[in-house]
């Protein structure tokens, strides 16, 4: 990050386009430029260019796109390292860290959504992992965090938009899912309907500035102070700043997934079925049910 001083891509960008760019920039040409030229942009009079920046077999492929594979890349290799051989008698310390990040988000979970969040916990461990891992990525000469860039946090809110709401409407039915938005006085039903589901549609949008606003003032403020004399800036600088970017880093890790807990909580409910065993179980034995 203070290497490039917030203002040039990392060099493993430039070398990914060098042997890959021509192959996209000629697939744009044939296909995604024509279509935002033709079915977007241009029927409001824009220019694609203008919009979305000069297409070049130099520029192809993003910068955010490369890093965010590297960033998925990082997060499988991380896990099956600290994983290692599993051992219940012996476990050796990368095992142990990644035991504590598992039982700190599962708690989590279950605090949040509820003694039913183990269905989630795929998801939401996933979202926490990798995106801790994008974030850290600042701390790291060569690398640019891909969350400093609206695009990838945008697509991480409308991924756990779709989530959340595939598992409502999964869970509870399209009509049941929709009147959650209700809320319980029917004569207001119309208007806290509208309010609500408003607020639902930009809670992809919220999510994806909040965790790009913070990333990315981050940078920007860590690339100012390595700027004011460098080099010695660039060297002395990142002690002090880093620990702080490290927290950042953290608490916007945390803040993404707990709101995206939030919202499977208001669409999800614990099964009832102990209350039904208990039932049957006093029925076979013929003893009453417990009340």
């Amino acid at each position: 990050m203070f290497l490039f001083a917030g203002t040039q891509q990392p060099l493993i960008v430039d070398f990914v386009n060098k042997y890959f760019g021509e192959y996209v920039y000629r697939f744009q040409l044939a296909y995604t430029k024509p279509f935002w030229d033709n079915y977007v942009f241009g029927p409001l009079g824009k220019d694609t260019e203008t919009v979305l920046g000069v297409y070049s077999p130099e520029t192809a492929i993003p910068w955010y796109t490369v890093m965010f594979f590297i960033s998925c890349l990082l997060t499988v290799t991380i896990i099956r390292i600290l994983k290692g051989k599993l051992s219940s008698e012996d476990p050796q310390p990368g095992q142990l860290t990644l035991e504590a990040g598992y039982l700190a988000v599962r708690d989590l979970a279950m605090s949040v959504i509820g003694p039913h969040a183990m269905k989630y916990f795929p998801v939401v461990a996933t979202f926490a992992v990798l995106i801790m891992v994008s974030n850290l990525m600042v701390l790291f000469p060569l690398f640019m965090p891909p969350t400093e860039s609206v695009n990838v946090t945008f697509a991480l809110g409308i991924t756990s938009f779709v989530y959340y709401n595939y598992v409502g409407i999964k869970e509870n039915g399209i009509v049941k899912h929709l009147a959650h938005l209700t809320g319980p006085i029917w004569w207001i039903a119309p208007l806290i309907f509208m309010i609500e589901l408003f607020s639902n549609i930009i809670r992809p949008a919220t999510l994806g500035i909040r965790l790009f606003a913070n990333m990315f003032a981050d940078a920007q403020i860590g690339a100012n102070l390595a700027n004011l004399y460098p080099p010695f800036s660039q060297f002395i600088f990142p002690v002090i700043v880093l620990p702080l970017a490290t927290f950042v880093s953290l608490v916007q890790t945390l803040v993404f997934v707990l709101l995206s807990m939030i919202y499977i909580s208001e669409v999800t409910h614990a099964p009832h079925d102990d209350h039904g065993h208990d039932h049957a179980h006093g029925d076979a034995h013929g003893e009453p049910a417990k009340a």
